[in-house]
């Protein structure tokens, strides 16, 4: 269906944060383009430009008003049907500061939330049409971004998401107040989604939700998350994986799982945040360390080869030393395959941005250091265990740093690199599953041959 004010635009979207950003852009773009638009590559090609925006940490916030303000310096295309670049942002800064967006940036045209990504063509007609900004927050939504058209950025991949919102409000945590309280999908809409994507040929599904094993509270009266995971592994898709874990939800019955569904990867990604029961408590995550390493435990009781990931909070309000300390030989227990690391970012409406904390920057900064070192350490000893042996690998693409090398995914969700035979094109694998004789393993990477 082509739309007067949409037709023939090009368009670029910018994505920062969660898969869900991700998600939420992919409609964006299947929306767009089923008007009419045309999606581009660069900035320079782009009549209009839409930003998906993060505003869990602070840096996010200082990246927007940099690359927006940059937009001022970019020229229109020669050929453009707009007399100027129109500029839309969205997600989680969008529902967050709202009309304050324009007020600070007068050149942005559009300004959108979470709860209203479907809004976004009607509010890039009205500007055009009446050559003025146009802001829409709404506090909750009636349905899912899911029941709108979409561009996936891959073929052989689907993001899925089965819930929104979170309930959780972690004192550090914007999400709650910017993504709104949680509500799930119903399972047979999830299967169907699912089974589509199956019949698409798509090689790998990841479940979405801030916090999947909570799934079906809302509408069940108990969560349900290890029916989905049986009803979409039911589906014969070749790879299932599920974001994010919060671990007081994790149950007996989802670890169970990783022995019992063969298409379920042998990866979690299982936030910890912090290695101190007195940090934990503060943070409001309802766990403490033990409950934690006993989750491990178990994972690694039905499934020896799991590889595990994990998000931590350095220089949390009121941290100290020994509560450092806790952290650091919580990961050298658990042995990640990956740790994301963050130093701890104010976020103005949470509970944490009212504690008082005098702990020295520098001092912050020496513990995120020796943290990430004892990451590094730790990744390089858990890809050890795969030298040598032959994995299947989806491959993705061609390597950023040499294109004459293939790049793909384990079911270990580690990257592989790989020579890409001579007379073949990178077309001929990507999207494919191979096995891999892994030769190399690096601390972030393995390298191998095909075999």
């Amino acid at each position: 269906m082509m739309d007067q004010y949409l037709s023939g635009l090009t368009f670029s979207i910018h994505t920062f944060g969660c898969q869900m950003n991700k998600h939420d852009s992919e409609r964006i773009d299947g929306m767009l383009e089923s008007l009419g638009a045309l999606a581009v590559d660069s900035i320079e090609e782009s009549d209009m430009v839409i930003f998906m925006t993060c505003c869990v940490r602070e840096a996010a916030d200082t990246r927007l008003y940099g690359q927006v303000s940059s937009l001022k310096n970019i020229p229109l295309r020669e050929d453009s049907p707009l007399n100027k670049r129109l500029i839309a942002i969205g997600g989680c800064i969008g529902q967050r500061d709202g009309e304050g967006l324009i007020k600070a940036m007068p050149h942005v045209d559009v300004v959108f939330g979470t709860h209203n990504v479907g809004s976004l063509p009607g509010l890039i007609r009205e500007s055009l049409a009446k050559h003025k900004p146009q802001t829409e927050i709404l506090e909750s939504s009636e349905g899912f971004s899911t029941d709108l058209p979409t561009q996936r950025e891959h073929s052989w991949a689907a993001w899925l998401p089965i819930t929104i919102g979170c309930n959780n409000f972690c004192s550090y945590c914007i999400v709650p107040y910017v993504r709104g309280r949680e509500k799930s999908r119903t399972l047979e809409s999830i299967r169907q989604e699912a089974e589509s994507y199956v019949r698409a040929g798509v090689k790998e599904i990841t479940l979405l939700g801030q916090n999947v094993n909570s799934y079906g509270r809302d509408l069940y009266g108990a969560p349900q998350f290890v029916r989905v995971l049986d009803e979409v592994a039911a589906t014969g898709i070749e790879r299932l994986r599920f974001a994010t874990s919060h671990p007081k939800d994790l149950s007996a019955e989802v670890i169970n799982r990783f022995a019992s569904l063969p298409n379920l990867m042998p990866a979690l990604h299982l936030p910890v945040q912090s290695g101190s029961n007195r940090i934990l408590k503060s943070m409001n995550r309802h766990y403490t360390r033990e409950h934690y390493l006993e989750l491990i435990e178990q994972l690694r009781k039905v499934r020896p080869d799991i590889a595990l990931s994990t998000d931590i909070i350095v220089g949390f309000p009121g941290e100290r030393e020994e509560d450092f300390l806790d952290t650091l030989s919580l990961v050298e227990e658990v042995g990640y395959h990956q740790v994301f690391t963050f130093i701890y970012s104010k976020r103005e409406g949470t509970p944490a941005a009212t504690m008082i904390d005098d702990t020295p920057h520098e001092v912050i900064q020496q513990r995120f250091d020796r943290l990430v070192d004892l990451v590094q350490q730790k990744a390089f000893e858990a890809n050890q265990s795969d030298e040598g042996k032959v994995l299947d690998v989806l491959f993705e693409g061609v390597s950023k740093r040499d294109v004459t090398k293939l790049s793909g995914k384990s079911p270990k969700n580690q990257t592989i690199h790989v020579p890409l035979p001579s007379a073949k094109s990178p077309e001929d694998f990507i999207g494919k599953i191979y096995p891999v004789h892994i030769d190399e393993a690096k601390t972030w990477y393995l390298a191998g041959t095909l075999q």
